[in-house]
């Protein structure tokens, strides 16, 4: 089912809640999106933030934050975005895994840090040379040939359907543990841990497995646990410096309408500066939408 905002703001802590209730309350129409607590779920007591009359849990705060947007009208939606996409129109087109397709004017990335990668040997040395994080992006590339997903949930999910249509091959690489999705037909699953990837002439030729087992591989697309923001700002084409979004004084990206703030962008991990930056990219989309 398709659905229309004004805004929607991928990530429902600090940040992405600080937007949302300056954005409500500017009359528009707002969704926020989140699957879990993020950093917060493993803080057992917070103190150092203004107005709270007794230290509380991460969990409890951010539940706060996301009741009182829920209060000024926005659409809380327990969900994971798989994609977000750039239309000819000016606005954006969300896919998300539960099924739903949302478009909107602006976007806001708030999801956090990005996350560390396991280490694998040569996987940053054939990125951009076989190692893709995007299958829509690339799957194109890759038509006709040997190619692989590195992952087991739904994000992984969506990079194997879009290469289905296109690659000869198509494997999925869980890195330890069962999937988390019906595979589809067609899919070889190998559930060992990934240990080293090889090139030939710079590019990636095969992939070996902790079991002792080698593949063939012309393109490998690593889609392991949720898409974060960084992962989301990959896609659309915008530069990741040193795992972080970089922003203007606004908050905003190099694509009209797209915003970032909180941790994603490489700010001091602390919550007044996440919800500080939430008002300041919220003020600014709000500009944006009223031009």
């Amino acid at each position: 089912m398709q659905h229309t905002f004004d805004a929607v703001i991928v990530g429902h802590g600090p940040a992405g809640c600080s937007a949302g209730l300056y954005l409500c309350r500017a009359g528009l129409r707002v969704a926020i999106i989140g699957r879990d607590h993020g950093a917060l779920a493993r803080a057992e007591k917070i103190e150092n933030y203004f107005g709270l009359p007794h230290p509380m849990r991460g969990r409890e705060l951010v539940r706060a934050g996301r009741e009182q947007c829920r209060a000024l009208g926005a659409d809380l939606r327990e969900d994971e975005v798989l994609n977000v996409q750039w239309q000819e129109d000016g606005g954006y087109y969300l896919r998300l895994a539960g099924g739903d397709e949302l478009t909107s004017r602006a976007v806001l990335l708030a999801t956090g840090r990005a996350k560390k990668l396991p280490k694998i040997e040569g996987l940053s040395e054939f990125e951009g040379k076989g190692v893709s994080f995007c299958a829509v992006c690339d799957a194109f590339l890759y038509r006709g040939r040997s190619v692989a997903v590195l992952g087991r949930g739904n994000l992984a999910r969506h990079e194997l359907e879009a290469l289905l249509p296109l690659a000869q091959d198509v494997t999925l690489i869980t890195h330890g543990g069962e999937p988390e999705f019906d595979v589809p037909d067609g899919v070889k699953v190998r559930q060992s841990k990934l240990k080293r990837l090889h090139g030939r002439k710079q590019r990636l030729a095969r992939a070996q497995l902790s079991d002792g087992e080698d593949i063939d591989l012309d393109g490998l697309f690593v889609a392991l646990g949720q898409a974060t923001a960084a992962d989301i700002a990959k896609k659309l084409g915008l530069p990741i410096e040193d795992g972080a979004i970089p922003v203007g004084e606004q908050q905003q990206t190099d694509l009209p309408g797209l915003f970032a703030a909180g941790d994603c962008t490489g700010t001091f991990p602390q919550i007044a500066f996440a919800v500080a930056e939430g008002a300041k990219a919220a003020l600014a989309m709000i500009e944006y939408l009223r031009e």
